[in-house]
Formats: C-alpha cells, sequence, structure tokens
C-alpha cells in the first residue's frame, strides 16, 4: 500500500519537501494555511530583500532567471522565483491552499512503550505499520469545517520567524495597557500595503524597538515618511556586525567563511584529534579573519561615531545566524538625524511614552512598534497535541532543539522537521535537508539508535555553545556547512568531496550549484 506523506507548510522548506518526496514516488499532500506559496516571503515590509546573495539562495537544479540582475533580490523577486519552481516542477497540484493545521496526534505506540525504544520508531525505520499521525486540518475560508487526515508521515516546514510573535513581558501596569498610543507588532506593519503603512507612521513620532532586520527595515521606512521633523526612534539592547556588503576590504566573504579552510579554524562536532589539533592552532587566524571583516565593517558603517561597535565578535555574529544587511543610506539617516539609536537594556510603557531603565527622562512616542521577533519554539511545541512530545521536542532549557541532522528528533517517530534549525543561507541548507529525508524515506540508508543520535545532537549543541554564545538556542550551524552537509552526504552515499582538484576543494566557496546531484 503507498504511503501517504503529509507536509505542514508550503513555504521554501515545504516546497522542496514536497519536490523531493515527489522524486522518490510519493504522494505528499501539503498543507498551506494560506492562500499562496512563499511562507515569510508573503508578507514582508515594503523595502525588504534578500539577505543573502542569490548565488547562495537558489536551488541547485533552477537557477535565478537572468532577468533578475539584483545581487539582492526584493520580495516580489523571491515570490516569482518560488512560484516559477512550484509551476516548473508541478508542485502546485500537491497543495491543500487556505487549510490550517490545528495540530497532529500520533496513535501507535502508547507513550511508556516509546520511551522503551531503543530504534527510532522502534524499528529504525521512517513507516510503521501501527504508527500512523493524525492531522486535524481546518478550512480558512470556512472556519467550522474541520477535517482529520491520516498519514504515514509527517513533514514540518512551519518555519520559525512568523505566525505567532515574541512580545517582550513587562511587570504589572507598565506594559502596553499603560500607554496613550499604538503598539503592535512587526508582523501587523508587514502586513499592511505599502500605501497603508506610509499613511499608519507619517506624521507620528515612531519607536521601534529591535535592532535586526524587519527594525533597520521599519526605521528607514518611516524616517522616509517623517524625515528629521518627526525622527524615528530605534531602541536596541545590543549591538550587532549587521554588514554593508558581501566585500570586506574586497575579499568576498565566502572565501573567508564558505569554504573548507575556513572550517578548518572551526572545533567541530564529532572531529578526530587532527582535525581538533589543527583547529587550535589555526585559532589566531579564526581572530584575523574575524577581526579583518569587523575593521571593515566599522569604516563602511561609521560605527564608532554612532556608539555602534559590538563587543563580540564576528564569528559569533555568524555562528549565531544574526548577520544582516544594513539598509542602504541607513546611516546616513541617523547622521542627518531622521532616524536616532537609543540603546536601552530594558524600558516600560508610561501615559507618554516609553520609560528607559535607569533613567527619569520619558521618550515620548506615539506609535510602538516592536520588531522583537517571533517565538518559533512555542509554534513548534504547540503543534503537537501529545504532552509527552511537546515536552520532548524542544529539549531542556539549556539546549538547543536536540535534532539528529537538524531533523529528526529521537523520540518523535514518523516525523521530520524541516527549516527551524537556521544557517546563513536557509534556501541552500533546506534543499540538502529535503534531500536527505527523502532518501530516509526511500530507505537508502537507515539511522543509528535512539542513543547515538542523542550523542550527536549533543555534540552539536555543545559546538553551538561553544561559538554562538547566548543565541546557541537559534540552531544556527552558520560557520559549518559544508562539515554539516557532509555528514549528509555520507549518510546518502555521496562523495561530500564536490570539487575538482586539491586547491578548488580547499579554497573555493561551496554552494547550492555544487550539490546538483549526488
Amino acid at each position: 500500500m503507498e504511503k501517504q506523506v503529509a507536509i505542514i507548510g508550503a513555504g521554501v522548506s515545504g516546497l522542496l519537501a514536497c519536490k523531493y518526496t515527489v522524486s522518490k514516488g510519493f504522494n505528499p499532500i501539503v498543507f498551506e494555511a494560506r492562500n499562496s506559496i512563499g511562507g515569510a516571503w508573503i508578507n514582508t515590509v515594503e523595502t525588504t530583500k534578500l539577505q543573502t546573495p542569490k548565488p547562495a539562495y537558489q536551488f541547485s537544479d533552477f537557477p535565478w532567471p537572468d532577468s533578475v540582475t539584483e545581487l539582492f533580490p526584493n520580495q516580489y523577486q523571491v515570490l516569482d522565483y518560488l512560484q516559477s519552481y512550484a509551476h516548473h516542477f508541478d508542485l502546485l497540484k500537491h497543495i491543500k491552499f487556505s487549510t490550517k493545521v490545528l495540530g497532529i496526534k500520533y496513535q501507535g505506540a502508547s507513550d511508556e512503550e516509546m520511551q522503551s525504544w531503543s530504534l527510532w520508531g522502534g524499528n529504525g525505520e521512517p513507516f510503521s505499520s501501527r504508527g500512523k499521525w493524525i492531522v486535524e486540518a481546518q478550512d480558512t475560508q470556512n472556519q467550522l469545517s474541520t477535517e482529520a487526515y491520516q498519514v504515514d508521515f509527517v513533514i514540518l516546514c512551519i518555519g520559525r520567524f512568523s505566525d505567532v510573535p515574541n512580545i517582550p513581558e513587562f511587570p504589572p501596569d507598565k506594559g502596553p495597557e499603560a500607554f496613550h498610543g499604538d503598539v503592535i507588532h512587526s508582523m501587523d506593519y508587514a502586513n499592511m500595503d505599502c500605501e497603508s503603512a506610509t499613511d499608519f507612521v507619517r506624521g507620528k513620532r515612531v519607536t521601534v524597538v529591535g535592532s535586526q532586520k524587519s527594525a533597520m527595515d521599519i526605521a528607514m521606512e518611516c524616517s522616509i515618511a517623517n524625515g528629521v521633523e518627526h525622527p524615528c526612534r530605534v531602541l536596541y539592547r545590543t549591538e550587532h556586525w549587521n554588514i554593508p556588503d558581501y566585500n570586506p576590504w574586497g575579499v568576498p566573504l565566502p572565501y573567508l567563511y564558505l569554504n573548507r579552510f575556513s572550517e578548518l579554524m572551526v572545533h567541530k562536532p564529532g572531529e578526530g584529534f587532527l582535525l581538533s589539533l589543527l583547529a587550535t592552532i589555526l585559532a589566531p587566524l579564526r581572530l584575523a579573519f574575524s577581526k579583518f571583516v569587523e575593521s571593515d565593517i566599522e569604516k563602511k558603517l561609521r560605527l564608532a561615531k554612532f556608539g555602534m561597535v559590538p563587543k563580540h565578535s564576528f564569528l559569533q555574529e555568524l555562528n549565531s545566524c544574526l548577520i544582516a544587511t544594513v539598509p542602504q543610506g541607513f546611516y546616513d539617516k541617523v547622521e542627518e538625524g531622521s532616524i536616532i539609536l537609543k540603546k536601552a537594556p530594558s524600558f516600560s510603557f508610561c501615559k507618554e511614552g516609553i520609560k528607559v531603565q535607569g533613567e527619569d527622562t520619558t521618550l515620548e512616542t506615539d506609535l510602538v512598534i516592536l520588531a522583537t521577533g517571533f517565538k518559533g519554539e512555542k509554534k513548534l511545541k504547540d503543534i503537537f497535541e501529545s504532552k509527552m512530545f511537546q515536552d520532548c521536542i524542544l529539549g531542556s532549557p539549556d539546549s538547543a532543539v536536540p535534532l539528529c541532522r537538524e531533523c529528526i528528533h529521537p523520540r518523535i517517530p514518523q516525523l521530520a522537521v524541516i527549516g527551524f534549525s537556521e544557517s546563513v543561507a536557509n534556501l541552500y541548507t533546506s534543499e540538502m535537508r529535503c534531500r536527505w529525508i527523502a532518501e530516509l524515506l526511500d530507505s537508502t540508508f537507515k539511522l543509528p539508535s535512539i542513543k547515538e543520535m542523542e550523542k550527536d545532537a549533543e555534540k552539536w549543541d555543545q559546538y553551538r555553545k561553544q561559538y554562538s554564545g547566548r543565541y546557541y538556542r537559534r540552531s544556527c550551524i552558520g560557520a559549518l556547512h559544508i562539515w554539516y552537509n557532509d555528514q549528509l552526504c555520507k549518510d546518502m552515499g555521496w562523495n561530500p568531496k564536490r570539487k575538482k582538484g586539491f586547491f578548488a576543494e580547499l579554497f573555493e566557496p561551496y554552494g547550492p550549484a555544487d550539490y546538483v546531484s549526488p
């Protein structure tokens, strides 16, 4: 009997999961709550552009069209590219649009039996004759209509940067309820069209809370709408190494961080003695590379002038997947006074505006936009109906989500998670993971024991804690793309070395085009 695969989400990861499961003869059902594909790209700030250079953010077997000449395409160009991909590989027929998954429930072994398993799913296989998942889905056009689907395997492609906004917590009577103006999340702002967003902020004293890409994009739009008459204030907690371009001192960044040589300078999960020794010996060079990039960013963006020089290294920023491209002209707006940067380790609301901890002066404002990210972990946890799965999916509070190969939770059978763990180029990483999952479903290889998978996940967790600092829970593999892909390639029986020649293998950057074929 044909095995039924369910894919939840039709963003980048969902489309890739659909394409590669179809290539193995499956007929997946893709559940998408919205009426179109694209995931987080459907609703973004109007001026948002791709954060990764185009060559690193493309499908391995479907390059960008020649008509897109920009190195960093905008939202509409990215959506067109995704639509073209879906049409080219005939993926739309598998997608149930306007169908929101309310929850998933596992039917089969009891909790006690699952806890006693030594192999994933009890048999080490992706499918089981006993176990099924029940996917409860709701028609978003008719919310009274729900339907249950029984499937053999679930691939969660729900992302971590949408739907569940992260709203800071405040003491009683010091939150948004104490403020006379409006408080919205960046998600609400992104849901407005360009004209509505401009009208909404025009003539208002706007405060944007946050320092990452959404915060900078929104601040730029507010400064354009209001100028120096009503400057946009940006409250930030930590300075970051946001970059002006990908060419520090004229050297393409991939040659510094996306080749095998760069990874020799980093201690890797599961490395042997010689690689560990080499990473220790090359540590000064690793520091020098980081300082090299930092000096370029400082100079181009005049960070010292604005008090925006971070205290941590660029390498930690890369390992935390926190790198964002600064909008062109951002610091010119700061210099002219239409954007005001204000460091605020913590703050609270009052009737007239905002009070920064340790300061008596009230920052008077009319509108606060919280560009404070999303609760991706809550979104992942809440999709499970089982309390046991809710508890184990996120792991312990002092570890990242414990996924083997960043895809499989050893204690949750017949299920994979794609797109939760981050990288510098998420499309590129998601494609490799989807190919790996497709080979797993096709029985090309088998997973090791639960204990071995948990041990491997723990090694990656230790790596993240060493290099990502307090941001380790972001599950970022930013500085170890190649080492990570090597593990996937070995599992699938591919040759992990994709270049021709010793020097090319060592020094040329790796990207999607290197993995076109096995």
